[in-house]
Protein backbone atom coordinates (compact mmCIF):
# COMPACT_ATOMS: atom_id res chain seq x y z
CA UNK A 1 0.00 0.00 0.00
CA UNK A 2 1.51 3.34 -1.02
CA UNK A 3 2.25 5.75 1.76
CA UNK A 4 0.39 9.00 1.72
CA UNK A 5 2.49 12.07 2.08
CA UNK A 6 1.40 14.83 4.35
CA UNK A 7 0.62 17.74 2.04
CA UNK A 8 0.38 20.21 4.89
CA UNK A 9 4.00 21.33 4.62
CA UNK A 10 4.37 21.00 0.88
CA UNK A 11 1.16 22.55 -0.43
CA UNK A 12 1.21 26.00 -2.00
CA UNK A 13 -0.44 28.84 -0.12
CA UNK A 14 -2.93 31.14 -1.81
CA UNK A 15 -1.02 34.15 -3.12
CA UNK A 16 -4.08 36.39 -3.43
CA UNK A 17 -3.47 39.53 -1.29
CA UNK A 18 -7.13 40.58 -1.48
CA UNK A 19 -8.27 37.59 0.56
CA UNK A 20 -6.76 39.02 3.75
CA UNK A 21 -8.34 42.45 3.08
CA UNK A 22 -11.79 40.86 2.96
CA UNK A 23 -11.23 39.34 6.38
CA UNK A 24 -10.08 42.70 7.77
CA UNK A 25 -13.23 44.34 6.39
CA UNK A 26 -15.40 41.77 8.19
CA UNK A 27 -13.58 42.37 11.46
CA UNK A 28 -13.92 46.15 11.08
CA UNK A 29 -17.67 45.88 10.45
CA UNK A 30 -18.18 43.73 13.55
CA UNK A 31 -16.14 46.21 15.61
CA UNK A 32 -18.15 49.18 14.29
CA UNK A 33 -21.49 47.56 15.12
CA UNK A 34 -20.26 46.62 18.60
CA UNK A 35 -19.06 50.19 19.17
CA UNK A 36 -22.43 51.65 18.14
CA UNK A 37 -24.31 49.28 20.43
CA UNK A 38 -21.97 50.14 23.31
CA UNK A 39 -22.46 53.88 22.78
CA UNK A 40 -26.24 53.59 22.64
CA UNK A 41 -26.35 51.60 25.86
CA UNK A 42 -23.75 53.76 27.65
CA UNK A 43 -25.41 57.11 26.96
CA UNK A 44 -29.00 55.81 27.19
CA UNK A 45 -29.98 57.28 23.84
CA UNK A 46 -32.10 54.38 22.66
CA UNK A 47 -35.09 56.77 22.83
CA UNK A 48 -33.78 58.55 19.73
CA UNK A 49 -34.56 55.46 17.66
CA UNK A 50 -38.16 55.04 18.84
CA UNK A 51 -41.32 56.70 17.52
CA UNK A 52 -42.24 58.26 20.88
CA UNK A 53 -41.83 61.97 21.65
CA UNK A 54 -39.57 62.75 24.61
CA UNK A 55 -37.60 65.43 26.44
CA UNK A 56 -34.18 64.75 27.98
CA UNK A 57 -32.20 67.07 30.28
CA UNK A 58 -28.42 66.61 30.39
CA UNK A 59 -26.43 68.09 33.31
CA UNK A 60 -29.45 69.64 35.08
CA UNK A 61 -28.71 72.81 37.05
CA UNK A 62 -25.18 73.24 35.72
CA UNK A 63 -23.72 75.83 33.35
CA UNK A 64 -23.49 73.31 30.49
CA UNK A 65 -27.09 72.07 30.85
CA UNK A 66 -28.79 70.88 27.64
CA UNK A 67 -32.43 70.12 26.89
CA UNK A 68 -33.03 67.69 24.04
CA UNK A 69 -36.57 67.29 22.72
CA UNK A 70 -37.91 64.98 20.04
CA UNK A 71 -41.26 65.62 18.39
CA UNK A 72 -41.97 63.31 15.50
CA UNK A 73 -38.86 63.27 13.29
CA UNK A 74 -37.51 66.62 14.54
CA UNK A 75 -34.86 66.66 17.28
CA UNK A 76 -34.14 70.03 18.90
CA UNK A 77 -31.27 70.79 21.27
CA UNK A 78 -31.30 73.78 23.60
CA UNK A 79 -28.28 74.79 25.66
CA UNK A 80 -28.60 76.85 28.81
CA UNK A 81 -28.10 80.56 28.20
CA UNK A 82 -25.70 80.06 25.28
CA UNK A 83 -28.47 80.87 22.73
CA UNK A 84 -29.54 83.98 24.61
CA UNK A 85 -25.96 85.21 25.10
CA UNK A 86 -25.13 84.70 21.44
CA UNK A 87 -28.13 86.77 20.30
CA UNK A 88 -27.76 89.44 23.00
CA UNK A 89 -31.08 88.55 24.64
CA UNK A 90 -31.68 88.89 28.35
CA UNK A 91 -34.14 86.99 30.45
CA UNK A 92 -35.51 86.92 33.95
CA UNK A 93 -36.60 84.27 36.37
CA UNK A 94 -40.35 83.77 36.25
CA UNK A 95 -40.92 81.03 38.81
CA UNK A 96 -39.85 77.82 40.45
CA UNK A 97 -40.86 74.23 39.74
CA UNK A 98 -41.02 71.60 42.49
CA UNK A 99 -41.27 67.83 42.05
CA UNK A 100 -43.33 66.05 44.69
CA UNK A 101 -42.64 62.56 46.03
CA UNK A 102 -45.34 61.08 43.79
CA UNK A 103 -43.64 62.52 40.67
CA UNK A 104 -46.06 65.40 40.14
CA UNK A 105 -44.42 68.72 39.22
CA UNK A 106 -45.82 71.99 40.55
CA UNK A 107 -44.91 75.36 39.01
CA UNK A 108 -45.00 78.40 41.32
CA UNK A 109 -44.82 81.75 39.49
CA UNK A 110 -42.97 84.56 41.24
Amino acid sequence: MPRRRNNFLTRQLDDDPISSVANLFDVAMVFAVALMVALVTRFNIAELFTEEDFTMVKNPGKDNMEIITKKGEEITRYTSNSDAKAEGKKGKRVGVAYELENGEIIYVPE
